[in-house]
């Protein structure tokens, strides 16, 4: 028995060792330091979620950050809640005119979403953000509610250090092509299928 233990921790050592060497490598090859941009789509819960992950880390280290929500309600979200009453070095920002298909008013959802984007283009010409969150912009792409050439070309052109998530489901080809990371929140399962209410403090 003593033996074979010690088999299978020969086994899980020489194992790690090759994990580690990869590793290492992976983290040696990347020699250029920048700013990212990161996409969130997918169908799946947890990308705003995800998105407000990295932006509690920046803080973390003291870095300036901007936050805009697109499509988002009226309501009050916790994350504004907090953010307003205890982070006053996140600029943050909603459109808060609902959601389009609550609204059902095409050309007032663009003025929204051209007062939003008004905010935000400062905010990619401006080096002293570290952190730039878009969140829900792809919808405005894919609704054609903003000027994707314009969107694109800003992200494309923000500052070097600077780095930026956009979330959404969509958002088109273009997009995904130009960012340096794109994860996919897939939908495997979800309480709202099986008709829980949303979940005030873990939905919104």
């Amino acid at each position: 028995m003593k033996d074979e233990n010690t088999k299978k921790e020969q086994r899980h050592q020489k194992k790690m060792e090759k994990q580690k060497e990869k590793i290492d490598a992976n983290i040696a090859a990347a020699s250029e330091e920048r700013g990212v941009s990161i996409l969130l789509t997918g169908d799946g819960k947890g990308k705003t979620s995800s998105a407000f992950g990295m932006v509690l880390r920046a803080l973390g280290y003291g870095y300036r950050v901007g936050v805009v929500q697109f499509i988002k309600g009226e309501q009050l979200s916790g994350e504004e809640l907090y953010l307003k009453n205890n982070l006053p070095e996140v600029d943050f920002y909603q459109m808060g005119t609902g959601f389009t298909w609550d609204t059902q008013d095409r050309s007032g959802d663009i003025v929204a979403a051209e007062r939003t984007w008004a905010v935000v283009e400062p905010m990619l010409r401006d080096d002293s953000y570290h952190l730039v969150v878009m969140d829900e912009l792809t919808y405005m792409l894919s609704f054609k509610y903003l000027d994707e050439e314009k969107v694109l070309s800003a992200i494309k052109n923000r500052p070097k250090n600077q780095s930026i998530v956009v979330t959404g489901r969509g958002g088109g080809s273009a997009i995904r092509d130009l960012v340096d990371t794109v994860s996919e929140v897939k939908d495997i399962k979800h309480a709202y299928h099986s008709g829980v209410m949303a979940r005030k403090g873990v939905d919104y």
